[in-house]
């Protein structure tokens, strides 16, 4: 029975207290936020999320939700704003969901990034971070219009990006951290969709012709690449749409049409035709260039990037006589990059597509000493073993899953004088850095790069070596 007076639920002898009630309204005090953006609060000690809210800010809200551990509740009013909240430069904030994190100043966004680090490697990972250097995380000096890549959504309204937790739309004239380009592509295509009068896609009834829109622009030399998504084999309006762009968009080199009919929210699929242009442009990092094709996995920030790959390059610690396994290699950024201070790198990666750009892009910078490998991180490593090509560093950059077991576990056996972890997720990667701890390596340095600002999402390179 539920006594409404003090919310306690009472069977027999158990009682359970659950200190709030929904649409009751409360004042909150924020000390923490989620790795995805919630600001969290105590009311006698149970957990409550805000999103929107940020540490010290206290507010008035109004509970929507609650659990048995943990409750939800949506800001009524701002009592008094935290110090490190700032008016966010962009306009459609609050709406779309693609930043998590401008209305807080630059500075105490990197400030948080360093914590969720630190308590991904002590909580999950059971690492004592005083017994290694855990650098300052290397922020951006301009966190704007950083991102050469964007994945826009259909709405009648015209392009945009979804809302947070949502599949609905929001139609956007610009973006804040997308390329300066991405204005006026909005623009245009909004422009051309309308005139012509083409059927949106509708995720729910799956009818209508235009799914998406992928823009690639290029760091190195801001050539652009487009891909249309449809919900057809045809497109009766590709001779509209190159004409158009060709007088409205001169910066789009290659245009793409990807047939996706399929039911899936997976944005691409493998059918692309080339309808204008080239196959590829290209982008670089440092002084190595990458041929960039529509499925092209690449990083979406250079500027950071470069940091990264240099970190990742000092970790390794190359004296040009090592051999050097690069798992999840992708398109070969990272193998490139070790392959001129190595011996012999060799790159694996499932994706068969990845591998044949890995190779294309070690042709294009004239690099000899570098092998590519089709296959499983975890069944290839060993297969290389087999052959007697052990080696000395081992470069791992996983997927936000992080890296399988049965990888982690011939890394442990192969005993490489070092690892370096590239890590996209802090979780996965204290779980898996607790793993080659106990399995004899000891975590030497950590460095947090911010590749994507005005999120909480935080890279890491981390050096490990063995425990002698």
């Amino acid at each position: 029975m539920l006594n409404y007076k003090t919310n306690k639920f009472v069977l027999g002898v158990h009682m359970e207290t659950i200190p709030v009630q929904k649409n009751r309204e409360y004042i909150l005090d924020i000390i923490d936020i989620t790795a995805t953006g919630e600001g969290v609060g105590k009311i006698e000690g149970f957990t409550v999320f805000v999103d929107g809210a940020i540490p010290e800010d206290e507010v008035k809200i109004i509970i929507t939700v609650v659990k048995k551990n943990y409750a939800i509740g949506k800001i009524i009013d701002l009592v008094k704003p935290s110090s490190h909240r700032v008016k966010a430069s962009c306009t459609f904030v609050g709406q779309c969901g693609g930043c998590q994190t401008q209305n807080i100043d630059y500075t105490y966004q990197l400030e948080l990034k360093e914590k969720i680090v630190k308590d991904a490697l002590a909580r999950i990972g059971g690492l004592d971070i005083n017994q290694m250097k855990v650098h300052s995380i290397i922020g951006m000096e301009d966190p704007f219009h950083y991102r050469n890549k964007a994945q826009y959504k259909i709405h009648k309204k015209g392009l945009g990006f979804y809302e947070k937790k949502s599949h609905s739309v929001v139609a956007l004239t610009d973006c804040k951290i997308q390329s300066k380009q991405s204005s006026t592509t909005i623009q245009y295509l909004n422009q051309f969709i309308v005139e012509n009068k083409i059927p949106i896609y509708n995720e729910n009834t799956h009818k209508g012709i235009l799914r998406g829109i992928v823009e690639r622009v290029s760091y190195y030399n801001d050539e652009i690449m487009l891909i249309i998504v449809i919900n057809d084999k045809k497109f009766k309006w590709s001779k509209e749409l190159i004409d158009f762009i060709k007088e409205n968009l001169p910066n789009v080199k290659s245009l793409y049409l990807n047939i996706n009919t399929k039911k899936t929210n997976v944005v691409l699929s493998k059918e692309n035709k080339l309808i204008y242009g080239k196959e590829k442009i290209v982008d670089s990092i440092g002084d190595l260039k990458y041929e960039i094709s529509p499925l092209s996995f690449f990083q979406v920030n250079p500027i950071q990037t470069k940091i990264l790959y240099d970190k990742v390059v000092d970790f390794a610690g190359l004296t040009g006589k090592e051999l050097v396994f690069d798992l999840y290699c992708g398109i070969g950024t990272i193998s490139l990059y070790l392959a001129r201070e190595a011996k012999m790198v060799y790159g694996v990666e499932i994706v068969p597509e990845a591998i044949e750009d890995a190779n294309t892009n070690k042709a294009l910078n004239k690099i000899e000493n570098a092998e590519f490998i089709v296959g499983k991180s975890e069944e290839e490593m060993p297969a290389l073993v087999e052959k007697g090509v052990q080696a000395d560093v081992i470069v791992v950059d996983p997927p936000r899953k992080g890296c399988d077991e049965k990888l982690l576990a011939s890394i442990i056996h192969m005993s490489p004088k070092r690892v370096v972890y590239v890590s996209c997720n802090p979780a996965t990667l204290g779980r898996d850095l607790k793993i080659l701890s106990e399995g004899g390596y000891k975590v030497k340095e950590v460095q947090p790069v911010d590749m994507f600002p005005h999120s909480l999402h935080v890279e890491c390179v981390v050096l490990m070596s063995r425990d002698m």
